[in-house]
């Protein structure tokens, strides 16, 4: 993280690569309890930020602030504010195919979600919507990550995905989230490799619940399944185009 030029009684807080925002809200708000004049405003907490993008602001509103209340919120504040980097350089991309179905479509989206994190897809495996097939791919992915993304939508934890990375000897941690889009991914890992099944609606290029289970594991972060259990609270994301207003009945 770097400080920007001083503005108009105001220094911005910014990211030097891609990441994840690590806010300490007691912090910030003992900071801001200090005197009305002293302001700090970040971003959420594990916010996915990119080069140059701003973690935080220091606005100081009057043309001047008692010295003592300066230090106190500085020390307030000090610690509140961090950048996780993403610990992991590539992933692999499963894509499970079916007859009549959406085949590599989309796989864009997930590419740039891979590189907007500074990692690279360093390939892209298609194989049959069958367990046994997509066990023995997610045994021999060369990424340090494995994304499934598959043909067919996975409706249980003993689905065809979940199954497979069982049968390829790794665990299912979680399989669905309180987040929308995003209901039916699942999180689990293969020794220590994480695997992450993506839901078909992460062909969208549009904020995602896969967006922030992604950027958390890339960045080395653990998340667990009750830590899942707690997103429904902000879960409800914005609409995807392609469904608009799915979950409007009768007004």
């Amino acid at each position: 993280m770097r400080l920007g030029a001083p503005f108009t009684g105001r220094v911005n807080l910014l990211a030097e690569g891609p990441g994840v925002a690590l806010i300490d809200a007691t912090r910030i708000d003992a900071a801001n309890a200090i005197d009305a004049m002293i302001t700090v405003a970040t971003v959420p907490p594990f916010h996915q930020t990119h080069a140059r993008g701003m973690l935080a602001t220091v606005k100081i509103i009057a043309y001047g602030v008692a010295g003592d209340a300066v230090a106190r919120a500085a020390r307030a504040a000090r610690g509140a504010i961090g950048l996780a980097r993403p610990v992991y350089a590539t992933a692999t991309l499963i894509v499970t195919d079916i007859p009549g179905g959406p085949g590599l479509k989309g796989t864009d989206a997930i590419e740039a979600r891979v590189t907007g994190l500074g990692m690279r897809l360093c390939e892209t495996l298609r194989v049959a919507h069958d367990e046994a097939a997509l066990a023995d791919a997610i045994a021999a992915a060369a990424g340090e990550m494995v994304l499934i993304l598959t043909g067919s939508a996975t409706s249980d934890a003993a689905d065809t995905a979940p199954a497979a990375l069982v049968r390829a000897g790794g665990r299912v941690e979680r399989f669905g989230m309180p987040v929308d889009p995003g209901n039916l991914l699942f999180l689990g890992e293969l020794g220590h490799k994480p695997v992450i099944g993506l839901p078909g609606s992460a062909r969208s290029k549009v904020l995602h619940g896969a967006d922030w289970v992604l950027s958390r594991v890339a960045c080395g972060l653990t998340v667990r399944s009750t830590d899942i259990a707690g997103w429904g609270v902000g879960g409800l994301l914005k609409e995807i185009p392609t469904r608009p207003q799915p979950r409007q009945r009768g007004g």
